[in-house]
């Protein structure tokens, strides 16, 4: 196994840092409560991401992708949870909410930040399939499966812990610059527009 780190955290690396729903979200949710509100939607990304890779040990991820109904399921509750946050952005441009409000409640609620990356990724199928076709690539003929299995998965939730506790500090170094008026509302209709493509790209998921 020790020859076949290199080439698996380069790849872990590539799936961590390629935007998608995940950077989306923690990057709105830093945009509007800060540090402190991006690290717990960051959080709650690798708590869906380690009850995947549970899953994907049990088996029981093998068999949502292998149901049809269960997959179905599974990715239209997802694109439209995507669709609705990405709406939600977009209403507060058209309610011209104040930033110091949304700032302040979006510091204040970080239960909700955590419950909104939890569930942005426990309706991802598409995390189902990554650790489904990736890490038994890097388990060789011969190893205890499942234990390699549990290792490999332990080592992607590391990655991504550390990668959003520094995405949270630099979004929190950039505070003064994303608190702008300007710069918050055009970063808020990206995002609310990234979202809502997002979630009809989960919704056409095959």
């Amino acid at each position: 196994m020790p020859d076949r780190i290199g080439p698996f955290f380069a790849v872990v690396a590539v799936l961590t840092l390629t935007p998608g729903p995940d950077m989306a979200l923690v990057l709105r949710n830093g945009v509007r409560g800060g540090a402190r509100a991006a690290w717990w939607t960051g959080l709650g990304c690798c708590t869906g991401i380690a009850c995947w890779a549970l899953a994907a040990t049990g088996g029981l991820s093998a068999l949502v992708v292998a149901s049809h109904s269960a997959f179905t399921v599974v990715k239209v509750i997802g694109g439209v949870y995507l669709a609705y946050l990405g709406v939600s952005a977009l209403r507060q441009l058209r309610q011209h909410v104040s930033v110091s409000d949304v700032t302040q409640a979006a510091t204040d609620d970080w239960r909700a930040a955590y419950r909104q990356g939890l569930a942005t990724n426990l309706l991802n199928p598409k995390i189902a399939l990554i650790f489904l076709t990736l890490l038994p690539q890097f388990v060789a003929a011969g190893e205890p499966v499942g234990t390699t299995t549990a290792k490999l998965a332990g080592a992607f939730l590391v990655t991504a812990v550390v990668w959003w506790r520094v995405f949270s500090l630099a979004v929190g170094a950039l505070g003064r610059l994303l608190s702008r008026p300007r710069v918050r509302m055009a970063l808020e209709g990206v995002t609310g527009v990234v979202l809502i493509g997002l979630g009809v790209r989960v919704v056409l998921l095959r």
